[in-house]
C-alpha cells in the first residue's frame, strides 16, 4: 500500500545507526529498508528537530503518530502555493528557451511576497526529486561509454552541385570522465553508427566494459526493459572489442543522462560555431569540430581545478582494454542455394565461391566482409575463401571438390602429354597431334583420356603399336586407335598387309566399260 507507515522499531534503529555516523546505504542493508524510506524517515527526524534522547523516550505508537503528521514546510502557505505553482512550471520548463529564473520572474510577479530566487531553485528541486525519483549513477572509470545521436543535424555542401546535405552529430562520453568525442556522419544507418563508435573507442584509446546507446534501429532491432534484441552487426562488434552492449531503457533518457547533457553543452561549444558555416565535405566539417572539441575537454570543469582531459589522463585511461591490432570490418549477409557444380554465388559480387560437395542443392547463409567470405549452413562455417572483386570468375578450394570432380579440374594438356610420353614417345607424339587438331584444347581432353587409358586394358606396347599406325596413316581421334585396336590392326607389321583384290561379279563393270 502506498504511504504504508514502517515498522517503528526498525525507524528507531535507522536513527540510531544514523546518529552513530553509518551511512544510509548501511541502514538500508542492514534494517531490509529502501534507501529511499530510510532518507525520508531521516529527513522527518531531522525536520522535527529531535534527539536521539527524545525518540527513546517516546513510544511506538507517539512516533508512528508524530511522523504521521504534515511537516512544518507543507504547513507554510506560502510554501503551500509555491507547490501548487511547481506542476504547471515543470510543464513549462519543457518548451524550448524556457528556463527556471524566467519562470521565477513570473512567480514573483503574481507573489511580490514570494521567496527569492536562490531558495526558489532549492524548493523546486526537492519538489522535483521527491515526485521524480531517479537512482543516482555512480560511474567507475573504465565502465561505460555512452553514446547518441544530437536531434539538431549538421550540413555539408555539394561542391558540384551545390545540393545541401544533411549529416547526423554523433556524440560518445566516458561516465567516469566526462572526456567526449563527437563527429559528423552521414547517417544513422548501422554501418555508419558502428564506424563512428569504433572512432569513439580509437579517439579513447581502449575500450570501456559497456556501451549504451539508445534505443535506435542501428542498436536494438526490438527493445525490451528485460532482455531487447541487439543489432547483429554491433553484437559482432561488441564481441570483436570484448564488450558489452547495454541499450538504455525505451523512454528512459536519465538512463543515459549524462550523454543528454553532453549533447546539450556541445550545443553552445561546437554546434553554435558550425551552423553558420559551410563545408564542403564531412572531412572538413569533423577536422573543425575535432579543433572545438579540444577546447571542449581541456575547460576546467565547474567548481573544479581540473579538465575533463586532465581527469581522463590521470583516472580513466588505463582502465580502458587495450584495442586489437586491426579495426573491425563489418560483416554483410547474403543467402543462396549450392549448385551442381558445387559453388555458390555472392550476388554482391557476381561471383562463386565453391563449398564442400556434400552441400550440393542446400540452402547456405553467406557472411561477407571486404576481405573475406565465410559460408555457413544450420550455423555451422563450411567453407572460408578471399573475396574476390572481379565479377564472374570461380574461387575453388581442391578440397571441397569430390574425387572425380577433382580429378576433372586437374586436366591440362601438359598433364596428358607427359602421361603419354612416361608411356612411349610416340604416344606423346599422337597425343600433342590431337591436342594440335582441336580448335581448343579442351575439346581433346576426352580423347586424350579414352586413349590413354587403352594401357590398362590392352597393355602398353598394344597401345604403342595403335598409336604408331595412326601416326603413318596421320588420323588423329579417340576412335581411329578404338578401331585398330577392336580390329587387332595392331598386331600387323605395317608392309605385310596383301591387296585385297576385287570379287568376280555380274554387277561389276570393271576398267573396260569406260573406254
Amino acid at each position: 500500500m502506498a504511504n504504508k507507515l514502517t515498522d517503528m522499531s526498525k525507524i528507531r534503529k535507522a536513527i540510531k545507526f544514523h546518529c552513530k555516523g553509518k551511512s544510509k546505504l548501511f541502514i538500508s542493508d542492514y534494517l531490509s529498508l529502501s534507501r529511499n524510506t530510510v532518507k525520508k524517515y531521516i529527513s522527518l527526524y531531522q525536520t522535527f528537530g529531535l534527539s536521539l534522547e527524545d525518540i527513546e523516550q517516546k513510544t511506538d505508537a507517539e512516533l508512528e503518530n508524530l511522523f504521521s503528521q504534515p511537516t512544518v514546510e507543507s504547513t507554510n502557505p506560502k510554501l503551500e502555493k509555491l507547490h501548487a505553482y511547481f506542476p504547471q512550471m515543470e510543464r513549462e520548463l519543457k518548451k524550448v528557451g524556457v528556463t527556471v529564473q524566467h519562470l521565477w520572474e513570473q512567480y514573483i510577479v503574481a507573489n511580490p511576497d514570494g521567496i527569492k530566487s536562490s531558495q526558489f531553485r532549492v524548493h523546486f528541486k526537492k519538489w522535483s526529486n521527491r515526485v521524480n525519483p531517479v537512482m543516482h549513477m555512480n560511474h567507475k572509470s573504465g565502465d561505460k561509454m555512452y553514446v547518441d545521436y544530437a536531434g539538431k543535424t549538421l550540413s555539408i555542401v555539394d561542391a558540384a552541385t551545390g545540393e545541401i546535405k544533411e549529416v547526423q552529430f554523433f556524440v560518445a562520453i566516458l561516465g567516469a570522465s566526462q572526456y567526449t568525442f563527437a563527429e559528423a556522419s552521414m547517417s544513422q544507418q548501422k554501418e555508419d553508427f558502428v564506424v563512428s563508435v569504433e572512432n569513439a573507442i580509437y579517439f579513447f584509446g581502449g575500450t570501456p566494459a559497456a556501451i549504451v546507446p539508445d534505443n535506435l534501429k542501428s542498436a536494438v532491432i526490438k527493445s525490451s526493459r528485460f532482455e531487447p534484441t541487439i543489432n547483429e552487426t554491433l553484437a559482432d562488434f561488441a564481441e570483436y572489442y570484448e564488450t558489452t552492449i547495454l541499450p538504455a531503457r525505451a523512454y528512459k533518457p536519465r538512463d543515459k543522462s549524462l550523454v543528454e547533457g553532453a549533447v546539450k553543452i556541445l550545443y553552445r561549444r561546437i554546434y553554435v560555431h558550425l551552423k553558420e558555416q559551410k563545408f564542403f565535405s564531412i572531412e572538413e566539417l569533423n577536422q573543425q569540430i575535432w579543433d572545438l572539441l579540444d577546447l571542449h575537454n581541456n575547460r576546467k570543469l565547474t567548481a573544479r581545478p581540473y579538465s575533463r582531459f586532465e581527469l581522463f589522463m590521470e583516472d580513466e585511461k588505463d582502465k580502458l582494454r587495450p584495442l586489437p591490432q586491426e579495426r573491425f570490418q563489418i560483416k554483410y549477409q547474403s543467402f543462396a542455394t549450392v549448385m551442381q557444380n558445387g559453388h555458390v554465388l555472392l550476388s554482391q559480387d557476381k561471383s562463386y565461391y565453391s563449398v564442400p560437395y556434400q552441400y550440393l542443392r542446400k540452402k547456405v547463409k553467406l557472411l561477407y566482409t571486404q576481405s573475406t567470405v565465410e559460408v555457413y549452413y544450420k550455423y555451422n562455417r563450411i567453407a572460408t575463401h578471399l573475396r574476390n572483386y572481379k565479377p564472374y570468375v570461380y574461387t575453388t578450394s581442391p578440397e571441397h571438390m569430390a574425387s572425380t570432380h577433382q580429378f576433372v579440374s586437374d586436366w591440362s594438356a601438359s598433364r596428358f602429354i607427359d602421361w603419354a610420353n612416361s608411356i612411349d614417345s610416340c604416344v606423346g607424339e599422337y597425343i600433342i597431334k590431337i591436342i594440335d587438331s582441336r580448335n581448343h584444347p579442351e575439346q581433346a581432353y576426352k580423347s586424350c583420356l579414352g586413349i590413354l587409358t587403352y594401357e590398362k586394358k590392352v597393355g602398353k606396347q598394344r597401345l604403342i603399336n595403335a598409336c604408331k599406325r595412326a601416326l603413318d596413316y596421320k588420323i588423329y581421334s579417340f576412335k581411329a586407335i578404338q578401331n585398330i585396336l577392336e580390329n587387332n590392326l595392331d598386331k600387323i607389321e605395317y608392309g605385310q598387309e596383301s591387296e585385297q583384290e576385287l570379287p568376280i561379279h555380274d554387277n561389276i563393270r570393271g576398267k573396260n566399260y569406260f573406254k
